[in-house]
């Protein structure tokens, strides 16, 4: 049951993330604010660390249509703090792509080792019938 939580988790936060980074690099320059809900989503995932959640508000505060309103130098200032984003959120993707993956290798590993368990007291439970059966058989 923790696992299946924990793998749910990482993967609605991998699928937000991807979701998220599309929209942000398809709308590099021109975001109205109705298109950065998938950003503002994220801020609402449990796995998504407090100093991420911090940086997503700040780029949400900022006003999209000031950064074009602006000369060229401050237009790149501007196109530099979205890039920034897409960055912290690319490399909180990477992150919970591993960590979704090693939490997948570990229950794979659990379940075999549950799996070879059974299958020995299995054995041992079918030996012990058939010695019980042999020496009931020896005693008549």
């Amino acid at each position: 049951a923790d696992y299946e939580a924990l793998h749910k988790d990482y993967s609605e936060s991998i699928d937000a993330l991807q979701r998220a980074i599309a929209v942000l690099k398809k709308q590099a320059y021109n975001r109205e604010q109705a298109s950065l809900t998938q950003v503002s989503a994220l801020r609402g995932l449990s796995l998504i660390p407090p100093e991420a959640k911090k940086a997503i508000d700040v780029f949400l505060a900022q006003d999209p249509e000031e950064g074009l309103a602006v000369s060229a130098p401050e237009a790149y200032g501007y196109e530099f703090q979205s890039h920034k984003i897409i960055e912290m959120l690319e490399k909180l993707l990477d992150k919970f792509i591993g960590e979704r993956t090693e939490t997948e290798k570990e229950e794979m590993n659990t379940q075999h080792a549950y799996d070879m368990l059974m299958q020995d007291l299995t054995a041992q439970i079918d030996q012990a019938k058939q010695d019980r059966t042999e020496k009931a058989a020896t005693k008549a």
